[in-house]
């Protein structure tokens, strides 16, 4: 305890533990935080879905028809005809043949990754019984990660086992140069998010997939920040780039532009049928609750017709980003809806954030571990039900600290 206690107290003196203040009220534009009403420009709930009376409505008949939970693992007795309801559901949104839904996105990196890594050829086995081991043991995988990647991929590539080489964010020069570095027989997995959560930048993802190509390498897509949002039918990266089934494997949340919690991967079926027996996160824990699993799919069918959420939150996130250059900010590499305004050192960043909730805007730092140490931000996320006149406010109160030493 006395090494814990001390790793606590350098944390806190650095400005490093988290406010974590206290939300009392949903997540709609206007929350109420610590008994104050506020502003958020933080929230993931992009699309509104979090608070669509439709989707409340549907998972209420949820929880009157299933209870709140499933009973089981669903290898077991858990495997409610909702949720092959919602992979169907999700797939289809995805433009994929199926779908696996986890409980949450981080359970999606951490149970895929491994299990895609450590695929052994079966004309090697003695035993077809020995793909299911999950003791460690080698794999012949080599895993090329982008150093932003978010930590549930960090994650799920320690615990593949596999050789790991993490490339320069979005560069697609060294990523090629360490491609080079191996046989063509060598297994290649290309790991990247497709919006980074940090940066709120897109990847390259056509140049990426023609060196997957060029050098035949599988492609892992993290599109939780996309999803939703990116595209003509908000399908996500591949759709937004104009190169859909490219990519071997496409994840996802639920969590942002469909307004719930949980995850799903998207392939091919044989994907998803070995996934069921080889993804120790989908085997040895419950699924998504009854509740949510049918106010997602009443969210998915609402995200496919309503076109106009997402284009209304892409016209939020340009004019918040183009006054923000004007006042003198920079916002890094964004694209999209996460906008971080850059500080540079953790205090200043706090002090900043705190004297913005003071203001009335609820926006946190993000800052050490999750980025760089030296590079905390402001971290702007915008809604599609955020008006006009509540960014503006916003962009009055960074003019003052433009204008200001604080």
């Amino acid at each position: 305890m006395q090494k814990i206690k001390e790793v606590l107290q350098f944390i806190k003196k650095e400005e490093l533990y988290p406010d974590m203040p206290v939300v009392n009220s949903p997540h709609k534009p206007e929350v109420v935080v610590n008994g104050k009403k506020v502003i958020i420009f933080a929230s993931n709930n992009y699309l509104g879905m979090t608070t669509d009376k439709r989707v409340i409505e549907a998972a209420k008949k949820g929880a009157e028809k299933w209870g709140i939970g499933n009973g089981s693992a669903r290898l077991l007795t858990g495997n409610l005809d909702i949720h092959l309801k919602l992979e169907k559901e999700i797939a289809s949104f995805k433009n994929k043949e199926a779908a696996l839904t986890f409980v949450s996105g981080y359970m999606v990196n951490e149970g895929c990754i491994p299990a895609i890594a450590k695929v052994i050829d079966i004309s090697v086995l003695t035993n077809v019984l020995k793909i299911l081991n999950f003791k460690k043991r080698k794999t012949d995988t080599v895993v090329f990660s982008d150093e932003y990647n978010h930590a549930s991929a960090i994650v799920g590539i320690r615990l593949s086992g596999a050789r790991k080489e993490i490339y320069k964010h979005n560069d697609m020069e060294d990523l090629e140069k360490r491609l080079k570095k191996y046989p063509k027989k060598t297994r290649k997995m290309i790991v990247t998010d497709g919006v980074f959560s940090m940066d709120g930048d897109i990847v390259k993802l056509p140049e990426l997939i023609d060196l997957a190509k060029k050098y035949d390498a599988l492609v892992y897509l993290d599109d939780a920040h996309a999803a939703g949002i990116l595209g003509k039918n908000g399908r996500g990266t591949e759709e937004y780039f104009g190169i859909e089934g490219s990519v071997d494997f496409v994840m996802g949340t639920f969590t942002k532009a469909f307004g719930g919690v949980g995850g799903y991967i998207t392939g091919s079926q044989e994907l998803i049928d070995y996934l069921k027996i080889a993804a120790r996160s989908f085997i040895f824990t419950a699924p998504i609750a009854p509740p949510v699993v049918c106010g997602l799919i009443e969210s998915i069918k609402i995200v496919k017709e309503e076109e106009n959420r997402r284009k209304k939150l892409l016209e939020n996130s340009k004019y918040f980003r183009e006054k923000l250059h004007e006042l003198g900010f920079s916002t890094m590499a964004s694209e999209t809806q996460i906008i971080p305004v850059l500080i540079g050192e953790e205090k200043r960043a706090v002090k900043l954030s705190r004297y913005l909730l003071d203001r009335g805007i609820f926006v946190p730092v993000a800052r050490w571990p999750a980025v760089p140490k030296g590079m905390a931000r402001l971290r702007f996320a915008l809604m599609s039900s955020h008006t006009t006149q509540q960014i503006d406010f916003l962009l009055g109160i960074m003019k003052d600290i433009k204008n200001k030493t604080i």
